[in-house]
């Protein structure tokens, strides 16, 4: 475990303390490490949710449309 000594301001302070009670938690730094897991797990994996794993799969099953060079695929694109 690492220790820190952290500036924070009052209004992520009270949030802490709310946090803190809210879960029942017995220090800020056990609500931090809450705060950082439900992040990491709303903001910087959202590839791994569930509802974008099913999003890629209807999505892998849709059937392509074939081009033959990239002078029909620009054609393609230019007539859409």
């Amino acid at each position: 475990m690492v220790q820190a000594i952290i500036n924070i301001e009052d209004h992520t302070n009270r949030v802490l303390n709310i946090v803190k009670a809210k879960f029942g938690l017995k220090d800020k730094s056990e609500a931090i490490n809450l705060m950082v897991e439900q992040y990491e797990q709303e903001i910087l994996e959202p590839e791994l949710r569930p509802e974008y794993v099913e999003k890629l799969k209807r999505i892998d099953k849709q059937e392509g449309i074939r081009f033959k060079s990239i002078a029909d695929l620009r054609k393609s694109i230019e007539n859409a």
